[in-house]
């Protein structure tokens, strides 16, 4: 019984717990649903992290998607939609000589692309004048690249203790002004790990982001750089993109592109995930066998090819489809070289 009254019982007028205790009764709270900027790779009101090891085009990305946005396009379809005011921040390439040719080169409307001025000090993500630049210009793309040069003289990005209220204070800047709020980061050198775990700093950098991206370059098409989505916490995770940059035809985008993050991490490009597909396809069908598709698209599940790779080794190879009774079953044609030529042609 004392227990139940200690339970049930108000505290005592002008205690601590009157003061500083505040609960919040959930069916008070409106649901909401998320907007985005670019769907479902950055959604507005929270925090991105786009990460990647140095010289893969993050910063050219990025720079593509605000100029698409400041001419009211989408930026990978170019369908229309309302103009965004860009905030830039960068510590590590000149404005100049560096930032204006690109976004000119980008075909950006500038009017709409801010910087806050760094001359006497430089500022951080807890500085009051990024939130006060936000509440006066309306951006709703905020970019600062490097994320390690915001974080603040005296935060150490590997600690957790350091990193949470920071990650917090910005997060809440995001979420009050509806802005998309892109933090750009360098990859560790931790060859071999999930690519989850290759971002530099304390993983609670990427656990306050309600979506994390990887670039990285395809290494059998060195022009071809691919984002891939490693955390999204409001949609499902997007597939695979790619987009070209070649001194021709400069930056545009490919569209959805099959590869495994990990892989891609690692080395192991496009093409060696099609030259494991087909030895897979000539090794189950030597012989003129005719093998189910089910346990074809099974075993090159386990081995981790996609169907869209199997489909292009199929293609490359010349496999056939034969309808029978229970099912559809692969072969391939009689007399077919097994030693055919790379699929790259």
């Amino acid at each position: 019984m004392n227990g139940e009254k200690l339970q049930n019982s108000p505290p005592e007028p002008g205690s601590k717990g009157c003061k500083s205790l505040k609960l919040i009764k959930m069916n008070e709270i409106q649901a909401t649903e998320t907007a985005w900027l670019w769907f479902p790779y950055i959604p507005y009101g929270k925090i991105t992290i786009i990460q990647g090891d140095p010289g893969e085009g993050k910063t050219t990305l990025v720079l593509n998607l605000a100029a698409s946005l400041t001419r009211g396009e989408m930026p990978d379809t170019g369908e229309p939609c309302v103009p965004v005011t860009v905030i830039y921040q960068t510590a590590e390439d000149g404005l100049a000589d560096t930032i204006k040719p690109r976004l000119d080169s980008a075909n950006a409307d500038c009017r709409r692309v801010l910087v806050i001025d760094e001359t006497e000090k430089c500022i951080s993500m807890t500085d009051e004048r990024l939130e006060q630049a936000i509440r006066a210009s309306g951006a709703k793309f905020v970019i600062l690249d490097p994320l390690q040069a915001y974080l603040g003289s005296n935060v150490d990005m590997h600690r957790a203790n350091e990193i949470r209220p920071v990650m917090s204070h910005l997060g809440n800047i995001a979420e009050k002004y509806g802005c998309a709020i892109v933090l750009i980061g360098h990859m560790n050198k931790a060859a071999g790990m999930k690519a989850s775990y290759r971002g530099l700093g304390s993983i609670d950098l990427a656990a306050a982001a309600r979506s994390v991206l990887i670039v990285a370059r395809d290494k059998d098409h060195p022009q071809i750089r691919v984002v891939i989505q490693t955390k999204s916490s409001l949609a499902p995770e997007g597939k695979p993109v790619a987009f070209e940059l070649d001194e021709h035809n400069g930056f545009h985008f490919i569209g959805e592109y099959d590869i495994d993050p990990d892989d891609l991490l690692m080395g192991i490009g496009s093409k060696t995930k099609v030259k494991a597909a087909m030895d897979l396809l000539q090794s189950e069908l030597a012989g003129g066998a005719e093998v189910p598709q089910r346990l074809i698209l099974a075993k090159a599940g386990y081995s981790s090819i996609s169907k869209r790779t199997l489909d292009e080794a199929k293609k490359v190879l010349g496999v056939q489809s034969v309808k029978k009774p229970d099912g559809w079953y692969w072969t391939l044609p009689e007399g077919k070289d097994a030693t055919l030529q790379d699929c790259s042609g």
